[in-house]
């Protein structure tokens, strides 16, 4: 298989892969299938390398969430969408102008792929925030380069490898690097970029394709909430927060970051939060079964987070042995009421820490919440219809799940993004497939045009004004 040169630039290896796109034509469904079960079957063939890469990325992640999470979670991505995007690639017919549609004029809308598709991920989701997204742009029919996160280079560097052996780079390529690379990046004419990550870092990369124009989809995160409605079953909504929680250490973007909850059932939670998280780890540091943080930065993050709520008086509650840090496995804390000034409320916490906040009524709450940015995730836990349906109609977040906690991303058929700050535009199912294609609207016109035997034609004819304005109606 031909190989990129050792020398080729990000601009130069975007180009070929654009002009390869031009020079392909059309892009046959069994070709779009093909390219699809290329990335099944590698990471079929590779899972084993790759979960120990992820493991020596974190430091000694589970062996099970990485083969889980990233491993079994795109391959759900890349098989849902290669097993239904025939179903989405037809043409949409659409109502022609009136009244031409009498005389033969028909329209359509046709889904073309828009081209080459930069994709950059992140580090918590090494595998799964590249390969998810390329899915649907497989799917679609385009070409797409990835951008591994550095925070994870021996993952990168594994899943550079098995791509370069199987793909040719005019159709899917893996670049490696830093900062610069990623800003080198942003700043390429894709015809489509997505990138996960941080609000602040998307900002950037949202600034960096406006210079060319290239639309974007924007995964990012924020501080998702639960709310612990007077009608929630307090033990079962305390085991799956924190089975939830547990989950790569609260290292994901869908993470329960503050809990909203009476505050006449404060303490009830907090006990069985504390004790659902220790029955998961009794112990914290060795633990196999807890993932670190994944470095000391980030680890010094969310300490100095804690510190800062303890110091200003908050109440803070550890769940878990006491830790040295020397492995990055840190014990949950559970900080109750902090100041709405202090780092831990202002910031998105992005690890083994959690926010527990009491409100009288639950439209205080609510009223909190849509007080600050939106969120990629929103929870209720809570027996109430109407009052759930009430929460939905007054909130808005990327999406929501109900009676438990980040179980709808998991959702391969249904749209998963954020809105405002927690991102924009979506991966997973027909709407995926659609952000990566291009909806063009096609009219065709009949075999007879009316327009000069109705005086619509110069020179009008003086019953012209007349008949239109008498179309002007409300």
């Amino acid at each position: 298989m031909t190989q990129a040169p050792p020398a080729l630039s990000l601009t130069q290896l975007q180009q070929l892969q654009k002009a390869a796109f031009i020079a392909e034509g059309p892009v046959g469904a069994d070709v779009r299938a093909q390219r699809l079960q290329q990335v099944i079957d590698l990471l079929v063939e590779q899972h084993q390398a790759l979960c120990q890469a992820m493991g020596e990325d974190f430091g000694g992640r589970p062996v099970e969430f990485s083969l889980a999470n990233d491993i079994l979670g795109s391959l759900a991505s890349l098989k849902h969408a290669r097993d239904s995007f025939r179903g989405w690639l037809a043409d949409s017919p659409r109502e022609a102008v009136k009244p031409f549609d009498a005389y033969g004029a028909s329209a359509w809308v046709r889904y073309q792929p828009k081209g080459v598709v930069g994709i950059i991920g992140t580090w918590n989701a090494p595998l799964f925030t590249l390969l998810s997204p390329l899915a649907c742009a497989f799917a679609a029919g385009n070409r797409a380069v990835l951008k591994p996160s550095e925070i994870a280079p021996r993952t990168a560097r594994v899943l550079a490898d098995a791509v370069a052996q199987r793909f040719d780079p005019q159709v899917l390529a893996v670049v490696q690097g830093g900062a610069d690379v990623a800003a080198e990046f942003s700043a390429q004419a894709w015809d489509h970029l997505v990138f996960t990550g941080s609000t602040a870092v998307g900002k950037a990369v949202m600034g960096a394709a406006a210079k060319n124009l290239v639309p974007v989809t924007l995964e990012l995160g924020g501080k998702s909430p639960v709310l612990v409605s007077e009608s929630a079953d307090i033990a079962a909504a305390a085991e799956r927060i924190a089975v939830a929680k547990a989950l790569n250490s609260g290292q994901l973007c869908v993470s329960a970051d503050t809990v909203w909850v009476h505050a006449s059932r404060l303490e009830d939670l907090l006990q069985a939060l504390a004790a659902q998280y220790g029955a998961l780890f009794p112990s914290v540091e060795g633990n196999r079964d807890l993932t670190p943080v994944i470095d000391a930065r980030h680890f010094a993050r969310v300490q100095g987070y804690v510190q800062d709520a303890r110091s200003r008086g908050a109440r803070v509650v550890e769940v878990g042995s006491a830790s040295s840090g020397q492995d990055r496995r840190m014990p949950l804390a559970l900080v109750v009421n902090p100041p709405a000034d202090c780092d831990i409320s202002r910031h998105e916490i992005f690890g083994p820490a959690m926010v527990l906040r009491t409100f009288e009524r639950i439209q205080d709450a609510v009223q909190r919440i849509n007080d600050g940015d939106r969120p990629l995730a929103l929870y209720y836990f809570g027996s109430d219809e109407q009052e759930c349906q009430w929460v939905l109609d007054h909130t808005l977040s990327g999406g929501v799940s109900i009676n438990d906690v980040a179980m709808h991303p998991a959702l391969h058929d249904a749209p998963f993004g954020g809105v405002g700050a927690s991102g924009m535009g979506h991966y997973h199912g027909r709407e995926g497939f659609l952000q990566f294609s291009h909806a063009r609207a096609v009219y065709k016109a009949g075999g007879h045009d009316p327009r000069r035997e109705w005086g619509m034609l110069p020179p009008y004819h003086a019953q012209l004004l007349p008949t239109l304005l008498a179309s002007v109606t409300p």
